[in-house]
């Protein structure tokens, strides 16, 4: 299994394989219509009080990581069913913020590497 890490602003592929939302609230400016996308997983997103802490600051971004996976480590049943429920090859995750490299895709990516042993 490959996992990819998309902007919900980015253009649609066929590659994308099993395109799966990972953002608690819908990304402004986008139609429900419009992003291509198989599942929105809003549950595995961090939660309220976890994203409003970060609030994408740089400095908080170690602790961030440390404090999401404890989170999902609660939901990894949800994971299961997640993984399970494509036959794909490729998964997208598909998050809104504006910074590519700190977000919860990629830590959510990191994850499931780390749990599947990807």
């Amino acid at each position: 299994m490959k996992i990819n890490i998309k902007r919900a602003y980015d253009d649609y592929s066929k590659e994308d394989g099993y395109r799966i939302l990972v953002d608690r609230l819908w990304p402004r400016g986008i139609k429900k219509e419009d992003l291509k996308c198989d599942v929105w997983a809003k549950e595995i997103a961090p939660s309220s009080e976890l994203r409003k802490w970060f609030g994408h600051e740089s400095q908080k971004w170690d602790e961030f990581q440390k404090k999401y996976f404890k989170e999902l480590d609660d939901k990894s049943p949800l994971f299961e069913s997640l993984i399970a429920d494509t036959d794909n090859e490729v998964i997208t995750l598909i998050y809104s913020a504006k910074n590519t490299e700190q977000n919860q895709a990629v830590v959510i990516k990191r994850y499931i590497e780390d749990k599947l042993k990807l």
